[in-house]
């Protein structure tokens, strides 16, 4: 894996934040017709090491080069023009222009002094045919689900003449299906001769896609070589340092006297007619394809949107229009969309925590020593790494979803609704997340996990209930299997599980 036969590498790279070194001595070689798959946990240093090769950072200390040579990228256009593209984790794309605009955006089609918008319109249509997503060029971006949103990303870069590609956890918003497509065309690219740079905290998806695998743990490359020399066991060990041999804990609380009980909830063009229990010290999963209504469902029962049925907390009946008057009956709902719905990116760790829970920090003025006291223990009890003076922003995934953990847990709710509670972050912080969520239901509160995972619905869940178009098709025990819930979420057949009331 030299650089002899590389298009692209980093050699003895280091790179500087102020003070702090975040990356120490990489070394890394992508060479053509091969995806190179590049894993770690949550601030291993990997999104640093993409920026760098893709143009959008310079190193501190060592070089790059393209075709064996050093070169210097003063832009990440630079590195465009030298066929290097990146898909970012986080959308680049211009919310208020259409699908077509966003594709041709700065690389526009032109017949004499005209924009060519039939050529454009048939290449855009071929792109997304590729890809076989099936919205409209004349889609306004805004209006795109998450998964469309990172087809639309995909398109821009199958439309440049790309040598390099540089995927930053490009499957993480999507489905099975849509994931299924996307690594086809990465195999396509591959054949074509392209180098591929791809990070995933999926390690199955990994293990199926990648030729040669680095994995980086807290700035430093700790392994690399062929990826066929590592399963997924050994990748999980060498990415946290440790044997990973229990994901999940034991389901060791006993669930107590009900918490919430839901009858008829229905959220107009989402879900209908919703019921459940849930008791003290239970972990209730929920699952369902994309588009089953489980997040929307649970918005509605936490005010966040209209909807209408009979909820009763600790056997009070109770009614909710506002997300402030659900956390005053101690119910929280922690968000599946933590960088724009659940964090100020824009602000400090000690901002963020607190917001939430405001009035416990008010002395006519805001205590900010309290609050700094309160910051000292979410950081010990969260295992939040990272400086406390950094702006949340530039914290790791798993980071931002252990302040938003924190930050919901300081309000001291006794429901806890969590929807997609490990996306985007690595398999260690995954385990902490799992022993958290035990920890709350053995401490006697009520949680709900929501989850696209089902091994992970299957892992922390006492019951299981499974939602499909709007509606509860089903409730499976702690002794639930992938095909059950499949089964139920696509409505072939009930499920042979005794259902539990």
């Amino acid at each position: 894996m030299g650089d002899a036969v590389s298009v692209l590498a980093l050699r003895n790279v280091s790179r500087s934040f102020g003070p702090i070194e975040v990356l120490h001595g990489v070394d890394i070689a992508l060479r053509p017709g091969r995806v190179h798959a590049l894993i770690g946990e949550n601030g291993a240093g990997k999104s640093t090491t993409m920026k760098i090769m893709a143009g959008y950072q310079p190193p501190s200390q060592g070089e790059v080069l393209l075709d064996g040579q050093p070169v210097t990228f003063a832009s990440m256009g630079q590195a465009e023009a030298q066929g290097i593209s990146m898909i970012h984790q986080e959308f680049n794309l211009a919310e208020q222009l259409t699908v077509e605009q966003n594709i041709f955006l700065g690389r526009e089609l032109k017949r004499g002094f005209l924009l060519d918008k039939p050529a454009m319109r048939a290449r855009t249509r071929d792109l997304l045919d590729r890809l076989e997503c099936r919205v409209s060029p004349d889609r306004v971006v805004s209006t795109l689900s998450n998964s469309d949103k990172q087809m639309v990303e995909i398109a821009k870069a199958l439309l440049r003449e790309t040598r390099v590609l540089v995927m930053d956890e490009p499957t993480a918003v999507l489905t099975r299906t849509e994931t299924a497509i996307l690594l086809r065309q990465v195999r396509a690219l591959r054949e074509a001769g392209t180098a591929v740079l791809f990070t995933s905290h999926k390690l199955d998806e990994v293990e199926e896609i990648a030729d040669d695998l680095t994995i980086m743990r807290d700035g430093r490359v700790v392994w690399t070589g062929e990826a066929s020399l590592m399963d997924q066991h050994a990748m999980a060990n060498a990415m946290v340092g440790r044997e990973m041999s229990d994901l999940f804990p034991a389901k060791v609380s006993t669930p107590g006297e009900v918490a919430l009980e839901v009858r008829s909830l229905t959220v107009p063009g989402f879900s209908r007619d919703v019921g459940f229990t849930l008791r003290q010290g239970e972990v209730l999963g929920v699952a369902g394809l994309i588009g089953s209504g489980r997040t929307e469902t649970f918005e509605g029962l936490c005010g966040l949107r209209p909807a209408t049925g009979d909820v009763s907390i600790f056997g009070e009946s109770v009614r909710i229009d506002h997300p402030w008057q659900a956390q005053a009956l101690g119910l929280c709902y922690l968000t599946e969309d933590r960088k724009t719905r659940g964090l100020l990116l824009g602000k400090g760790l000690r901002e963020n925590l607190t917001l939430q829970a405001l009035a416990k920090f008010d002395r006519g003025l805001i205590d900010t020593g309290a609050e700094e006291r309160a910051l000292d223990q979410a950081i010990a009890d969260f295992d939040i790494r990272g400086h406390r003076g950094a702006l949340v922003g530039n914290l790791s995934g798993g980071n931002q979803q252990k302040l938003l953990f924190a930050k919901t847990l300081l309000a001291d709710p006794r429901i806890i609704i969590i929807d997609e509670p490990t996306r985007g972050i690595d398999i260690g912080t995954k385990q902490q997340m799992y022993v958290f969520i035990r920890k709350l239901a053995a401490e006697g509160r009520a949680i709900v996990v929501i989850s696209s995972e089902m091994q992970e619905v299957i892992g922390l869940a006492d019951r299981i209930l499974v939602m499909r178009h709007g509606r509860v098709t089903g409730e499976l025990g702690a002794d639930a299997t992938e095909d059950a819930i499949v089964r139920l979420a696509m409505g072939v057949a009930p499920s042979p599980e005794k259902e539990t009331a």
